[in-house]
């Protein structure tokens, strides 16, 4: 037992007859973990991704609700009301009156 650790730590299994065999399996180990860290690497730049857009589209969300708000307001009558009396424009007191027009052919 001590013979065939001794033999592991001086590497005898990479020069001995049969180290092609071993060779292969060490570079399919090496190829398989190189591929394994770049699909980690991969997901982790993907996850990152998609929490920035996830952020964005709350920043989004939140500007679209504030602009909707503050367009709200505008649209409302009193404030046209006083922007035109700023320019000397008032609402009319009078009711509009209903026209009805009898075409007889």
């Amino acid at each position: 037992m001590r013979e065939g650790f001794y033999n592991l730590l001086r590497a005898n299994f990479l020069i001995s007859r049969d180290a092609v065999n071993n060779w292969r399996f060490i570079v399919f180990c090496t190829l398989l973990a190189i591929i394994m860290i770049a699909s980690s690497h991969s997901a982790e730049r993907k996850v990152h991704k998609i929490a920035k857009l996830h952020t964005e589209v709350r920043e989004l969300k939140s500007e679209f609700v504030d602009r909707r708000s503050a367009l709200m307001r505008i649209k409302m009558e009193s404030t046209i009301t006083q922007k035109m009396k700023d320019r000397g424009i008032v609402p009319s007191e009078n009711p509009p009156y209903k026209i009805k027009v009898n075409i007889k052919e």
